[in-house]
């Protein structure tokens, strides 16, 4: 008999764990678990996977995604594209279900009312069943959106979030990796926008030298797409895990950051005095770093973790974390997917 969350096409992060993995994915699962834990976490709600399930089988979207990808040899990265957008095209030119719309709408509503901004910015944000695992971790694979206001906007973003199932990188390291396309579905993240002053990643080991006794911190100012997507040079720190001691601060000279400008999220260079300037106090990295801890133990494994600084609460409210999931590659080169698979590309077009 499923569960009554199993039948649900919105659960709020408060109610997931690990344990509703197939309902929500890994992102949002992990959000749930850091919440139960008593972590700072913005609020928010997932869109379930029974939502895209009801949306591709009602659309009869599914039978024709199966039916193009099988027909489609690995190999062959051109017709792959194709393929990838013919697919995006029909999701996003399908109706969403009116039932899922309005469901959507209300949470929207419900979570500007507990924010009191009736039109709050969320972040709008792809949780695949098939990411975020100790297996794979599709990190930045799956499209997500930053800034997005009102309920129209949010329900137009969900639908983007669910065709970025089927982007050409995205089909080809399922490929790669050898994940049925026909077994992969998808949850959407709505969640509370962070107001960032700087944001950036935490690792709880070395990820390059697989020292466990390390922490490694890396950030930049505004949000922290910059970092996440490797186009900058980030601030690096490094921590004793044990005693919080402060190791290493490396100020790199950083040339572009991610700010509001407007209603828009654009890509500028910060002003002349913060190119050259931490971008963390060391009472804020101190407090990163023991939220980190908190996340491993409760996992029992190294985490790879999101993190950014609120511009307009104090100290140590100020502190959230907005991801974990697994490290999968500790002490090995760094390399991030997207390197896999134009590496992968590289090699099939040489034969």
């Amino acid at each position: 008999m499923p569960s009554k969350k199993g039948t649900k096409n919105v659960i709020w992060f408060k109610n997931c764990s690990t344990k509703d993995f197939s309902q929500v994915g890994g992102k949002n699962a992990n959000l749930g678990e850091m919440l139960r834990l008593g972590l700072r976490v913005p609020p928010g709600f997932a869109v379930t996977t029974k939502a895209f399930n009801t949306f591709i089988d009602r659309g009869r979207v599914r039978n024709e995604i199966v039916r193009t990808l099988s027909q489609i040899p690995p190999e062959n990265i051109h017709a792959l594209e194709e393929a990838g957008r013919q697919i995006r095209e029909r999701i996003e030119s399908t109706p969403i279900p009116k039932n899922i719309v309005k469901e959507i709408k209300e949470a929207y509503q419900k979570l500007g009312d507990l924010c009191g901004n009736p039109d709050i910015p969320v972040a709008v944000r792809s949780s695949a069943t098939s990411e975020d695992t100790k297996m794979a971790s599709f990190a930045g694979l799956h499209d997500s959106y930053l800034w997005v206001r009102g309920e129209g906007e949010v329900v137009q973003y969900v639908l983007k979030c669910w065709a970025s199932l089927f982007t050409d990188r995205v089909i080809a390291y399922r490929n790669q990796i050898g994940w049925p396309h026909d077994k992969v579905t998808i949850s959407v993240g709505v969640q509370k926008m962070v107001n960032a002053k700087c944001a950036g990643v935490m690792f709880t080991i070395d990820p390059i030298m697989g020292d466990a006794n390390k922490i490694v911190v890396e950030g930049n100012w505004g949000l922290g797409e910059s970092v996440v997507k490797g186009e900058v040079s980030p601030d690096h720190f490094l921590v004793d895990k044990q005693t919080s001691e402060i190791l290493e601060k490396n100020c790199a000279q950083k040339l572009v950051c991610y700010q509001l400008e407007g209603n828009k999220v654009v890509c500028r260079p910060p002003s002349p005095e913060k190119q050259n300037q931490l971008c963390l106090k060391d009472e804020e990295l101190v407090e990163i770093v023991r939220l980190g801890k908190i996340s491993e133990t409760h996992y029992q494994s190294a985490q790879d973790l999101e993190w950014a600084i609120d511009v307009d609460l104090p100290f140590p409210e100020n502190v959230f974390l907005v991801q974990t999931r697994p490290v999968t590659s500790a002490g090995k080169p760094k390399q991030s997917n997207t390197d896999i698979i134009i590496d992968m590309m590289s090699s099939l077009f040489r034969r």
